[in-house]
C-alpha cells in the first residue's frame, strides 16, 4: 500500500507541481489552508505531512504546533518555504521539525529522498564529486 501524503499548499500551481510528480508513487492529499487538513486529520491521518511555512490564516508551523501531540512518531513532517533561512530552520528544529526544503530546482528529489527515509544519501550524493 502506498504511503498517504498530505500536502498543505496555499499556492494552487506550486501545489498541483508537487502532487504531479508524486502521484505515482504515493496517495496525494492535497489542501490549500490549514483549516482544511485539520479537518481531514480526525478522520485519516497521513505518513507524511508537507507543510508549507507561509500558509493564509494559521502557518504551517502554527498547524504543526496544533496536531504534533496527536501524530504518531513516525509521522514525518516536512516544512516548505521559499526562504533560506537558517534561523527558521533552528525553530523548526527546537519544535520537533527535522525536514526543512527550500522551495527550488530539486524540491521534488528531495522530497522524495526523505519520504523514503534516504535524505543522507541524496544530500551526499549533492556534495559530492
Amino acid at each position: 500500500m502506498s504511503q498517504k501524503i498530505f500536502i498543505v499548499e496555499d499556492d494552487a500551481e506550486y501545489a498541483e507541481f508537487i502532487k504531479m510528480n508524486l502521484r505515482r508513487r504515493y496517495k496525494i492529499y492535497s489542501y490549500a489552508n490549514a483549516e482544511d487538513c485539520l479537518t481531514s486529520l480526525k478522520s485519516i491521518m497521513p505518513d507524511v505531512l508537507i507543510l508549507d511555512y507561509y500558509l493564509p490564516g494559521m502557518s504551517g508551523i502554527e498547524l504543526y504546533e496544533k496536531v504534533k501531540s496527536t501524530l504518531p512518531e513516525e509521522v514525518k513532517v516536512i516544512i516548505l518555504s521559499s526562504m533560506d533561512d537558517g534561523n527558521l530552520v533552528l525553530d523548526f528544529i527546537k519544535k520537533g521539525i527535522r525536514d526543512y526544503v527550500v522551495k527550488g530546482d530539486n524540491v521534488i528529489e528531495t522530497l522524495i529522498a526523505i519520504i523514503e527515509g534516504e535524505e543522507d544519501v541524496y544530500l551526499d550524493s549533492l556534495f559530492s564529486d
